[in-house]
């Protein structure tokens, strides 16, 4: 199977905790980097809990792997100073790439730190910075569980591109028809960036069952039915979980979706699966294609 190779193929982790974390991190890393995608990504914690490890992931990453990677930047904790510093560490340390999000607030915060939303964030980035990052936003195919309706969450993610947003990434989805339907809408209100859609692997029914429920993806039913019945039987709702989500994948690039964000969960077998699965190129074939 052929892609066009201007699609984007990435993979996202999340700062680790403690030195099981980190060890464990490193592992499933070196494995991902052979796949050699385009960038690996870095979550950011709720109230900024991990920002300092955000940055420590990043710069490590980058060292370890010679692969950019992109940070997740959050409006939920920070004043500008501290905004500022950020960026500019970044800008420092060979960053290119932002990931600018609202974020998710913690318990016990009812509103955001200096900026509410992610558009304010990325017009403040553009401001400062002009074009020295690339920068990189959220969206939501079966539309954000606190959005007022699927028209204001439509609205919300123009103007985050109008205020300067270079490409997106989709919250995972179960359900191409979701993803398709979402960039006709946003098309028809003028946006034209890349909208990559975001990909989680399932392995673990009851984990993706659990962040599914607070995150407002849907799991269509005939897939929560098939994986119920299968219960503890691991390797069914492995296989089968690989199999739904490879075809899943196949269809959306057929579609002309610019690429995949497969959301790692600091594992390396699922995703690298999904890619063999779905024959995208890695560092070994694009050496032998050089050759």
């Amino acid at each position: 199977m052929t892609h066009v190779s201007q699609n984007s193929f990435s993979i996202e982790f999340f700062p680790p905790k403690g030195p099981k974390g980190a060890a464990r991190l490193d592992k499933a890393r070196a494995r991902l980097a052979t796949l050699a995608p385009d960038f690996f990504s870095v979550t950011f914690g709720a109230g900024g809990t991990t920002r300092s490890g955000t940055l420590e992931t990043v710069t490590r990453t980058m060292q370890a792997t010679g692969i950019p990677a992109a940070p997740h930047l959050s409006c939920i904790e920070g004043t500008h100073t501290s905004i500022n510093e950020l960026l500019d560490s970044y800008k420092a340390a060979g960053v290119e790439r932002i990931v600018a999000l609202r974020g998710d607030l913690p318990d016990g915060m009812d509103q955001p730190g200096v900026f509410s939303y992610a558009n304010e964030l990325v017009a403040h980035i553009k401001q400062r910075h002009g074009d020295d990052f690339h920068i990189e936003v959220g969206c939501y195919p079966e539309y954000h569980p606190q959005a007022p309706s699927p028209a204001a969450d439509v609205e919300n993610f123009v103007r985050k591109v109008r205020a300067g947003a270079d490409s997106a990434m989709t919250q995972y989805f179960y359900n191409a028809d979701a993803y398709f339907n979402f960039v006709e809408e946003v098309s028809a209100q003028g946006v034209d960036i890349p909208i990559v859609p975001g990909i989680m692997p399932i392995t673990d029914f009851g984990q993706v069952s659990r962040f599914s429920a607070m995150c407002g993806a849907d799991i269509p039913r005939w897939i929560r039915q098939k994986m119920e019945g299968y219960g503890d039987d691991l390797a069914s709702v492995q296989a089968f979980g690989r199999e739904v989500v490879a075809r899943m994948c196949e269809q959306l690039l057929a579609g002309g979706a610019p690429g995949l964000h497969f959301y790692s969960l600091n594992k390396a077998q699922p995703t690298t699966d999904l890619w063999q699965d779905l024959g995208l190129p890695t560092a070994e074939s694009r050496a032998v294609q050089a050759g």
